[in-house]
């Protein structure tokens, strides 16, 4: 019996193995036509179940001119996904009674307008908070003189909105929460994520930055588009550019955040594992969807639909799921119900990246567009 029993066991792995491989291999498959249809250089895919890695995955070119392979350690800009760790940040100082999300930003922040003083730092984190954008299509407002010159203008313009009236996505909202991290913890942003989140779960290719910035084993990143001097607006053509980005240091709790998806795969299960957050009650409430003050949610739009505390969310009632994306090119989906994450990182901007992602969903949970 207990020989019948082992043999049983043994064919029960190797088929989950062999359906595994066979899955990946689809998935595979569907990816490098996503590529060849998108034009896409280079990728890195990782597939998260019950908290473990099932698979990492590098395909494609990583840089064009030099013709030099994506690798797993291929590190890539992930621009806004960066607001995670803010996210997880503000939570951990709160645990540490050193903050709390619904206080006005007037307990710690000094000299900002009369209109300004109400708003809450969870409206700021939820992007609900209707203040006026530090950045234009240029980038920082007021044009080459800096960040406090900026800082300065932004406080004369007026509100986009009564705080909590619209879901407003801008920089202003993380300029403010890194001031307010740095006060509450006494040193710099990038220090206290580093310490408590980067080197508790050993990610030690991940780094704060710019595009220009000479980084071993970092990848450029291509765009189609190109921006209209008169109209700033962005067009879409046939010849493929390399795109170059500053992100301004007091604001590197918005963007401007460089890595690896095996590394980024080490912090969600980190995350997820209370590595970082002592009650795991305080991811509920990073990844709830915010009301605005007349009961409805707003974000990005399509399946993006809500946003929550520097999460975008898909808001529905089979399947929900949070969203992290940067730049157009880089994204992650965590399905909490179904216990998966699909981490995908590109070197090409405008492409949709949480929307491959869906459809790489579809090969673990088959009825995930149902309602």
């Amino acid at each position: 019996m207990k020989i019948k029993n082992i043999a049983f066991l043994i064919l029960f792995l190797y088929g989950n193995f062999v359906f595994s491989q066979n899955r990946k291999s689809e998935i595979i498959d569907y990816l490098k036509k996503e590529m060849a249809e998108q034009k896409i250089p280079g990728c890195q895919l990782a597939v998260i179940k019950d908290n473990k890695l099932l698979f990492s995955e590098a395909l494609g070119v990583a840089n064009i001119p030099f013709s030099v392979p994506t690798k797993t350690n291929t590190i890539f800009s992930i621009n806004s996904i960066a607001k995670v760790f803010t996210s997880v940040a503000i939570m951990q100082l709160e645990e540490q009674h050193k903050l709390n999300i619904n206080d006005p930003i007037s307990k710690y922040v000094d000299s900002i307008p009369e209109t300004w003083i109400k708003i809450t730092l969870k409206q700021l984190l939820s992007h609900t908070s209707g203040l006026p954008d530090i950045e234009d299509e240029r980038g920082l407002i007021g044009g080459d003189k800096g960040q406090d010159s900026a800082w300065v203008k932004v406080k004369k313009l007026p509100l986009l909105s009564e705080a909590g009236e619209k879901f407003y996505y801008n920089a202003t909202n993380y300029y403010i929460l890194q001031k307010i991290i740095e006060k509450c913890s006494s040193t710099k942003f990038e220090n206290f994520v580093r310490k408590n989140q980067f080197d508790v779960v050993g990610m030690r290719q991940i780094y704060y930055g710019n595009s220009y910035d000479v980084i071993k084993n970092k990848c450029p990143t291509y765009s189609f588009y190109t921006q209209d001097k008169v109209t700033n607006e962005y067009i879409k053509g046939t010849k493929l550019r390399e795109t170059y980005e500053e992100f301004p240091s007091k604001m590197i709790t918005d963007a401007g955040a460089f890595t690896t998806a095996e590394e980024m795969t080490k912090w969600i299960i980190g995350l997820q594992s209370g590595k970082f957050l002592k009650n795991n009650k305080e991811i509920d409430t990073i990844w709830e969807p915010v009301k605005l003050n007349n009961g409805t949610y707003d974000g990005f739009g399509d399946i993006l639909n809500a946003y929550a505390l520097g999460w975008p969310v898909i808001n529905r009632q089979n399947h929900p799921a949070v969203s992290p994306i940067g730049g157009g090119r880089a994204a992650f989906t965590i399905y909490p119900k179904d216990n998966l994450t699909i981490i995908l990182f590109t070197n090409l901007t405008g492409i949709g990246p949480n929307e491959i992602i869906e459809k790489i969903a579809k090969f673990y949970i088959p009825n995930l567009g149902d309602k």
